[in-house]
């Protein structure tokens, strides 16, 4: 498939997204999923309106809709947990991480604990 935009999936990139975006409804995809990935990504690096989408895409509507499917359902955290694993092995690592840290200036607190209270007298 041709690129039209600098957003859109390589051959080899659509190659290891195809799998995790099949429909598992049994029903046949009337609408390309490259497409709709293409459109997703699109409105992700431009910030456009779901409204506004370039006619070459999809109707924002079905886009939108895969979107919030693919976000309920589970299946953009698959992907992004597919693409992850791929980085990490590209660059000598294991798949998944074996440990994690937390350090005190990851989490911040508050000097005190709990509620302030006024000191101010009620009148």
């Amino acid at each position: 498939m041709k690129q039209v935009y600098e957003t859109d999936v390589t051959d080899e990139q659509w190659a290891m997204l195809e799998s995790l975006l099949h429909a598992k409804t049994g029903r046949k995809a009337t609408v390309c999923r490259r497409r709709i990935v293409n459109a997703i990504l699109y409105l992700n690096r431009t910030g456009c309106q779901w409204r506004l989408l370039p006619k070459e895409f999809p109707h924002w509507s079905t886009v939108h809709s895969c979107y919030r499917r693919w976000r309920r359902n589970g299946t953009l955290e698959k992907v992004h947990a597919a693409l992850h694993a791929v980085v990490r092995q590209a660059s000598g690592r294991e798949p998944m991480p074996t440990a994690g840290s937390v350090d005190s200036q990851s989490v911040k607190t508050t000097e005190k604990g709990g509620h302030v209270a006024s000191t101010e007298p009620s009148r």
